[in-house]
């Protein structure tokens, strides 16, 4: 048996997401033309467009005008920040705050504003990965142009008070972006309950192709294009739209709307019935992260005594596919800046790893892991003495 429990790093095409694809790429269905071309054939082709447009903004509670294709959360994050910057320099406003435990599309984007003369600032989290309103108060200052908190940690899936943190620096003047890559389409997602001015998401979150993604941009927003050439989404983003790939996030968007809340149901008591029996049958063990303000697919366990690579290697020799954080990270052997955040000793932060469910799991998968895991976690604790 091969059970895959990476879905935070990448998920599996939904079939109607693939025949969505492969419609738009058959050329006998005219459907290739260039979507700022005025003839049919590029009109059909904006039609698709617009139809995924919709799809995305119904499924965040968005306007549809408000939505801009990107490659993905990367791209989208970026766009936000150096967006901002860019429109913002001018004012004075020079100082950027973000979360310690950000993904690395937002912490070495800030390292690259940092030595442009960008004043930086990263609030600490607690021991359960949420940030504190408080700090966030202390670190506002005047110069302040964004916030950057995301919705949900990829490691952890630990969700922060967004709303809150939106609405205190909005106080002082500054602009709020959230990186909502792993919640969107796994939990229920409203940008104005939200009260942030720019989210992002990405379509290979939620069962859409790589490559594929959106930042929403409220309106009246003040933000500049990275991308610079032609009038393109509503001249914020220059360049040709992927048409089947948008397509795919189209249909992937309309999906996980119809689907919410009951996969999110079913997605948590896999979870939480794996945590319950990992704790049960395997001594020194512990969930980290919030265990109620978190994402319903997502568990982070540590194994003390056991290097969660040589873990995830000899799981993965079992069939079994599991991460040890953020797959962007990975062939480092850096202990997870998430954990070390959360103020972890060093041994905790390099023996922990994440499992993350999706829409193929089932419990016969969850029974398969319970089964092999105790026992791989026994040898490699015998390999190297460690306490069972």
């Amino acid at each position: 048996m091969r059970v895959y429990f990476d879905h935070n790093a990448t998920t599996p095409l939904d079939p109607a997401v693939v025949e969505a694809m492969i419609r738009v790429l058959r050329s006998e269905n005219s459907d290739y033309g260039n979507p700022s071309s005025i003839h049919q054939f590029g009109q059909r082709a904006k039609g698709i467009l617009d139809e995924a447009r919709t799809a995305v903004a119904d499924l965040i509670r968005a306007e549809m005008s408000e939505v801009v294709f990107t490659s993905g959360g990367t791209e989208s994050d970026n766009f936000a920040i150096r967006g901002v910057a860019d429109a913002l320099e001018s004012s004075g406003r020079r100082h950027l705050i973000a979360s310690s435990i950000e993904h690395e599309a937002v912490l070495t984007t800030f390292k690259a504003l940092a030595r442009r003369g960008w004043t930086t600032t990263l609030l600490p989290v607690d021991s359960t990965g949420i940030v504190s309103p408080e700090a966030l108060e202390v670190a506002l200052t005047d110069t302040t142009a964004l916030v950057t908190v995301m919705h949900a940690n990829n490691e952890i899936g630990t969700i922060q008070p967004i709303a809150e943190l939106a609405r205190i620096a909005h106080a002082r003047g500054a602009l709020f972006h959230t990186d909502a890559v792993q919640s969107v389409g796994k939990i229920s997602v409203d940008v104005r309950a939200l009260g942030a001015d720019l989210l992002s998401l990405s379509a290979h979150k939620f069962n859409g192709p790589k490559g594929a993604g959106a930042l929403w941009i409220k309106r009246g927003t003040r933000v500049s294009a990275i991308l610079t050439g032609g009038k393109h989404e509503r001249n914020r983003r220059a360049g040709t739209e992927n048409v089947p790939a948008i397509a795919g996030l189209g249909v992937a968007a309309a999906l996980a709307s119809r689907k919410l809340p009951s996969e999110a149901s079913r997605l948590a008591e896999l979870r939480d019935r794996l945590e319950t029996e990992v704790l049960a049958r395997v001594a020194n063990t512990a969930v980290n992260g919030a265990r109620d303000a978190r994402v319903p697919n997502t568990t982070n366990i540590s194994f003390e005594g056991v290097e969660a690579e040589s873990l995830l290697i000899a799981l993965d020799l079992e069939g079994i596919a599991v991460s040890t954080g953020s797959a962007c990270s990975s062939g480092t052997l850096e202990p997870s800046h998430v954990l070390r955040a959360m103020g972890f000793p060093v041994h905790r932060t390099q023996n922990s790893i994440r499992l993350s469910f999706g829409a193929g799991n089932t419990n016969e998968q969850v029974d398969y892991l319970l089964e092999k895991l105790p026992k791989v976690v026994d040898k490699l604790r015998a390999l190297t003495g460690a306490r069972r």
